[in-house]
């Protein structure tokens, strides 16, 4: 019986010892990303933003997003993502401008 409480407590000190390693890596892990994160501001031109998806079918969506002032409408299905229109930055900001799909035509 003591080989058996002995071991258990053993076992239960190296458990302690994985769950204390894990909580440390974790907690310098999250204060780095934190770091690096507040070092970056938050509207910086490498920020992708999403504005509005339409569900079109069951796995295939219509979805809208900015990124660097510019707005994109992108087709997405399981096969993969194409660009349906882009909105330059000018006319992003406007909002008075024509739609243009992939090749630059304008369409009414």
């Amino acid at each position: 019986m003591e080989s058996f409480t002995l071991s258990f407590v053993s076992m239960l000190l190296a458990l302690a010892l994985v769950l204390g390693l894990a909580w440390i890596s974790l907690r310098l892990l999250r204060t780095r990303g934190l770091g690096a994160r507040a070092a970056r501001p938050a509207g910086g031109d490498d920020a992708l933003r999403f504005v509005r998806a339409l569900p079109v079918g069951a796995r295939e969506r219509v979805v809208i997003v900015e990124h660097r002032g510019a707005r994109w409408m992108l087709g997405v299905t399981a096969g993969g993502i194409s660009t349906i229109a882009h909105w330059p930055q000018d006319d992003a900001t406007s909002g008075s401008a024509a739609m243009r799909d992939a090749q630059g035509t304008e369409r009414p």
